[in-house]
């Protein structure tokens, strides 16, 4: 590693940490990062798990110091996701990536309607929140679909939790966001383990760009949590373009 692969690698880690805290997604700026620089695929993602698994846990613990996490809700969710990505994991062996793609054309316009519609995605009151046993069944079907998405194929999972817990569970969306980094946090410290076991982490290069990640992450937790809908909304935006034109161009 020189210093030209630190130089590309720490920018692009710093940005995922703030757009992921805000609004899920930071893998799509991230992993890029580090192709650029010249890592393999396998070194690049598992780099990007430790870099990310940091990040993500320092950006949780905010949500949760501010009372905005909800354990009761957290935990059948996430046990919900880790069944939907291992079913997600064996699909993905069976099925082929084009016929995910054509799945992606339909989800993506879908998210990004969802997304602009003022009265379905924004903060809302207490009065407006559904009945707790809907919303637990609501998160749990949320988790396991996307937790499936995201063992098959991944980006912007987060993005697609925040939005299914706001519009379909009608939760505030600092709240969702909160459940959403519930599920990613457990998820990314799995697969960290993972490809650290493998030995598919670089960890000098790891361990500086989770410094940067985190920096990323609570500078951009603390936007999420102070403006809630007014910043996340244009970042899922910003994620979903970028989803996109990963699919569209398979970079």
């Amino acid at each position: 590693m020189d210093l030209k692969t630190y130089l590309i690698v720490l920018p692009g880690v710093f940005l995922a940490g703030l757009i992921d805290s805000i609004g899920g997604g930071g893998g799509l700026i991230s992993i890029p990062a580090y192709l650029m620089a010249g890592l393999p695929p396998h070194l690049a993602i598992g780099t990007n798990k430790l870099s990310a698994g940091f990040g993500t846990m320092l950006s949780t613990w905010r949500f949760y110091r501010e009372g905005l996490m909800d354990l009761k809700l957290a935990l059948p969710s996430i046990v919900c996701a880790f069944i939907g990505s291992a079913l997600g994991s064996r699909l993905s062996m069976l099925v082929a990536e084009g016929i995910l793609e054509k799945v992606m054309y339909v989800i993506l316009p879908i998210a990004a309607i969802a997304v602009m519609n003022k009265d379905a995605f924004s903060d809302r009151s207490a009065s407006e929140e559904l009945p707790r046993k809907k919303i637990v069944i609501i998160s749990c079907i949320a988790a396991l679909l996307i937790g499936c998405y995201d063992g098959f194929y991944g980006p912007g999972t987060g993005s697609f939790l925040i939005i299914a817990f706001t519009v379909l569970g009608k939760m505030d969306v600092t709240h969702a966001n909160a459940q959403a980094k519930a599920i990613n946090v457990t998820t990314n410290i799995t697969s960290m383990a993972v490809f650290l076991i493998g030995g598919q982490v670089i960890l000098p290069l790891g361990i500086a760009a989770a410094a940067l990640n985190m920096l990323g992450n609570y500078i951009g937790s603390s936007l999420a949590i102070k403006n809630g809908a007014k910043i996340t909304r244009p970042v899922i935006i910003i994620v979903l373009v970028l989803l996109f034109i990963n699919v569209i161009t398979g970079v």
